[in-house]
């Protein structure tokens, strides 16, 4: 999904898609600090990375491939994972932290769609969706256990320590071998099987409680 494009056919639009985009990747981010910091390790913190002002989370790169492709990322926030205690616990939530922010901002967002209300704004009506949809498309692709992707530490968080530090070897090509899997079409059935099951997922929460 070029986002790009909007900036030409409805510039209110993009401009609004820009400021919640770029705060569902901070969120992200901020997550995974937050909830390390919950487990006893206060590195974000330490770092400033613990703030919503943008400027310290933002990656030029990330940013960039999040308006041309649909799908982008910060500057991951700094985790001490040793002082996690305890430390399995704290590995597995701090992992699936960034995950589960895309997901509440995606259900969120699904859940003022149902709003009558929203349909008279047609701004908000035009940019929600596009927000829910590339919160799972994050929530979805970070769930991927390639390193360095999220889902890779939370299938970490279940192994024995050799094993980990296997995994943890690969993550310096992980980047690569992620985008040959992503243009090769080999992780597409993979990614939209875990979008189905995202959307089944706020679709049980917004039953539960309703708008």
């Amino acid at each position: 999904m070029g986002l790009l494009r909007l900036l030409y056919q409805d510039p209110l639009t993009f401009a609004l898609l820009a400021v919640l985009l770029l705060y569902s990747v901070i969120l992200h981010e901020v997550a995974h600090g937050w909830v390390a910091s919950l487990f006893g390790d206060d590195t974000a913190r330490r770092s400033g990375r613990l703030t919503l002002a943008p400027l310290p989370h933002l990656s030029p790169a990330g940013t960039l491939a999040l308006f041309l492709v649909g799908f982008g990322w910060a500057r991951p926030v700094p985790v001490n994972y040793s002082r996690l205690t305890p430390r399995r616990a704290g590995f597995f939530c701090v992992s699936l932290a960034g995950c589960a922010a895309n997901i509440l901002i995606a259900a969120a967002a699904a859940a003022l769609l149902q709003s009558a209300r929203i349909s008279s704004v047609p701004l908000l009506a035009k940019a929600l969706p596009i927000l829910v949809y590339i919160n799972i498309t994050l929530g979805a692709l970070n769930l991927i256990p390639i390193p360095p992707l999220d889902g890779s530490k939370v299938v970490m968080s279940f192994l024995p320590g050799k094993v980990r530090q296997t995994l943890t070897r690969i993550e310096p090509y992980g980047f690569v071998i992620l985008i040959l899997l992503i243009v090769s079409g080999l992780l597409t059935p993979v990614l939209l099987a875990i979008q189905k099951m995202l959307f089944t997922l706020i679709a049980l929460m917004l039953q539960l409680h309703p708008a």
